[in-house]
């Protein structure tokens, strides 16, 4: 580090600028001391998950018309930012008896992977990634271009013993896999730190991957890349049991999700992109905030029906 010497006559106005700079510090934090969190409240997104209008097949290549039907993510934004994707990326969830369905849709001009082992670490690669929260805990998914997963689920420390996880031997805190996590970039979190069981593999999860143009050959452009997923309801129990919401979900419940993307690249200045994007932005470099997450609404009627019924609405309102 290099010194330097102050000039005296600069020293009363330093100390000036620094007691106003801490005192709008703390007004700042008075002013957001209801909303403790880094993405304002009233801009998180909200979607309507429809329920599937056949039987979905987790191949990759989303052609079923639900999956025609149901309504897309707008264009996922810069995590931390808010601004709009160098690329396309957009998601969908529908859902049945059985399942729970998301889908991706990834523009990618270069599709790569290099990673093909089960809980590789998925997120030094290029991926997509899909987290659930349930009141006390959460899970979270990642996938590459090869079909690679990597999952993890996460209870907060604070309500291990109460929510009742201390007495399921899945969770145990002394397996191997098991260890404390406090976050990314946004610490300290309110709820404070959670248990990480890297140990742990979501019941019956399906997935599958296409790719759209050649994987690790640059010397053509790509088009992108899709995945699917099917998590059945019994595996979300865990999620679940702390406030006993209803699997499969009733009309009107309310799920967070937080669908994003991760690429190891970034495009070139002047852009200012940090490589992540996500449907609801964050406002911080750390995809462990359910509070940021959007709002999935469930609703009992297909995508169809709620087209029709939405097209009767405007034909009666003309």
């Amino acid at each position: 580090m290099r010194s330097c010497t102050l000039a005296l006559p600069l020293v009363p106005m330093l100390w000036a600028l620094a007691l106003a700079s801490a005192l709008h510090a703390k007004e700042a934090r008075v002013v957001n001391a209801d909303w403790p969190f880094p993405w304002p409240q009233d801009q998180i997104a909200h979607y309507t998950a429809y329920r599937a209008e056949g039987a979905i097949v987790v191949d990759g290549n989303l052609d079923e018309p639900s999956w025609q039907h149901a309504p897309r993510s707008p264009r996922f934004s810069d995590l931390i930012h808010g601004r709009p994707g160098i690329h396309d990326t957009r998601a969908a969830v529908l859902w049945d008896d059985e399942n729970l369905y998301v889908a991706y849709w990834i523009e990618e001009p270069f599709v790569e992977a290099t990673l093909t082992q089960r809980d590789d670490l998925i997120y030094t690669n290029n991926d997509v990634e899909l987290f659930i929260a349930g009141r006390d805990a959460y899970y979270e998914f990642e996938i590459n271009a090869f079909g690679t997963i990597y999952e993890v689920f996460f209870v907060w420390e604070e309500a291990y013993q109460r929510a009742g996880y201390a007495d399921m031997p899945a969770f145990d805190r002394h397996a191997e896999g098991v260890r404390d996590f406090a976050g990314v970039g946004f610490q300290p979190h309110p709820r404070g730190n959670r248990i990480g069981f890297w140990n742990w593999d979501f019941p019956g999860l399906r997935s599958a991957v296409q790719v759209d143009g050649t994987i690790n050959d640059n010397s053509d452009r790509d088009r992108g890349w899709r995945v699917e997923l099917a998590l059945p309801w019994r595996g979300l129990q865990a999620l679940a049991m702390a406030d006993g919401r209803s699997l499969p979900p009733r009309a009107g419940d309310v799920w967070r999700m937080d669908f994003s993307r991760f690429n190891q690249y970034k495009e070139a200045p002047p852009a200012d992109d940090p490589g992540g994007w996500a449907w609801s932005p964050h406002g911080a470099w750390d995809s462990h905030i359910p509070e940021v997450w959007p709002y999935i609404h469930f609703s009992t009627k297909t995508p169809s029906e709620a087209r029709q019924q939405e097209a009767g609405s405007s034909e009666s309102g003309r």
